[in-house]
Parts: structure tokens; sequence; C-alpha cells
């Protein structure tokens, strides 16, 4: 996980956080644009994500609810004003882009594969956001509208020769996906954490709750994909997933839905 020491103060940082990051060494661990995380060197370490404001809420509840079931930080604050600020413990590890688990890919493969699969068949019953296919739909509805779509996303896979035929055929099957799954939302190796090889927990959960499998599933080949520079472990990730539970024409909905995301 990139952190570089950062020696300007944070701006904007609400006065409820101020006690927090006194005295420590603070590093920008950000890795997207609509996002800053930083990393408080402090104890045993904690996070600081800031997003604009709304956006960081959902994460937050479905980060407390990981944290009960024993899989992801406890959060400490959520504040919204003019931007979201969410304080977390930090999870001891690394996340699955380090070196270490790179240099052996398969059984990084074989690891979060299981570890997705253990994931879904947990009960989901208390989970507090209870049907995240209408979310996800819904985001793919309004990136179509506003005109926002790449079809090159695994291209010699599924092949939508045009964002009309990609949306053509999600709104043709979108009936199919299921609601009964609960899903990290963004499964790639950045956001699952291990402790020389020992589950830790997953980060980044703005996009769980219940939903169907497939997303994750999705997600999992193509972090494999684009981190690992191959396609080669595409079909031992869904091996060691369990194919009793893997639809490739569900996969294929999901690729239309993932030109629109």
């Amino acid at each position: 996980m990139k952190r570089t020491l950062i020696t300007s103060e944070i701006s904007d940082l609400p006065d409820e956080l101020c006690p927090m990051l006194k005295g420590a060494k603070i590093y920008d661990s950000s890795c997207s644009k609509q996002a800053r995380v930083y990393y408080i060197d402090k104890d045993n370490g904690y996070y600081l994500k800031s997003s604009p404001k709304g956006t960081l809420s959902t994460e937050a509840i479905m980060a407390n609810y990981y944290n009960e079931l024993g899989l992801g930080a406890r959060v400490l604050s959520y504040l919204s004003y003019d931007r979201d600020w969410m304080l977390t413990e930090r999870v001891v590890g690394e996340d699955c882009t380090h070196s270490t688990y790179l240099d052996d890919p398969r059984r990084l493969c074989d690891t979060i594969a299981e570890l997705l699969r253990g994931l879904h068949e947990t009960d989901w019953s208390d989970c507090p956001i209870k049907n995240r296919t209408a979310a996800y739909l819904g985001v793919a509805a309004e990136n179509s509208r506003k005109g926002m779509f790449d079809t090159e996303l695994f291209t010699e896979k599924w092949s939508f020769p045009s964002a009309k035929a990609a949306w053509d055929f999600l709104q043709a099957n979108k009936h199919y996906l299921k609601n009964d799954t609960l899903l990290h939302g963004d499964y790639c190796l950045p956001n699952i954490i291990l402790d020389n090889w020992r589950f830790s927990g997953f980060i980044d959960l703005g996009n769980g709750g219940v939903g169907d499998r497939h997303i994750d599933l999705f997600w999992g080949m193509w972090t494999l994909w684009f981190n690992l520079k191959t396609t080669a472990y595409s079909d031992r990730f869904f091996d060691a997933y369990g194919r009793d539970k893997t639809d490739p024409e569900i996969l294929r909905i999901i690729a239309a839905a993932e030109v629109f995301g």
C-alpha cells in the first residue's frame, strides 16, 4: 500500500479529528481522484478517508457491519460537513498487491477465491443494505444517460461491439440478477488485507450490501487480470471459488453493466 509522507496540514480537517493527528506522522495513501486516504502513524495505525459530501455514508454503514462480523476494521468516526470524513483503525497486514502475494500468483488466486466463497456464504439477514442490485443497475442507467461507457473491458471474453449492444443486452437480461448474497462490491486485490497469508480484513466497502454474487466474481477475475497482466488465472479463480455457484451467462450480464460502470 503506497504511503507518501506529507508535511503540510490536511485542508478542511474537522476540529473533532485534530487530537487524533496531533504529534503523528501522516502519509498520503490515496489511490483514486475521488477520495483522499491518509495513514496516521500512531498507536497501531489509523486510516482517515475524505471524500465529497455524502459519498462515505454507505461505506461507514457497511464498514461497521463488516467489523461486527469480524471481517473489517473498526470505524471510530464518521463526519459529514462540506466533505465526508471516516476514521478507522488499521487492519493488520498488507493488501494483496504487495510483492509477497503477487510473487506467488497461484496461491494468491486460490486465496482470494476461497475468501470470496466464504464471504458469500455469510448469513446476511441483518445486513443494513438489502438491495445492492438495484443501486448497481441504477449506476449503469445513470452513466448510460450521461454517455459514459467503455466497451473495451475484457474485449476478448465479452464482445460488445457498441454501447448500444451492451445496453440492449443488459436491459433484456437484468431480471436474472439476484439479490441473495453478501457482497464486498469492489472485490479487488488492494481491498483484501492479509497478514503473512492469513486473512485480516476487507476495506473500501462503499459498494457492499446484499446483491448478486457475480458482481464480486467479475471483479475478482478482473483484478487478477489487471494486477498480474494475464488472463491465465481466470479459470483457476472460478475453479477455486466453485463452479457450482458460477454462471457464465450471469457474468456476461455483469460485463454489460460494467460497460457503464
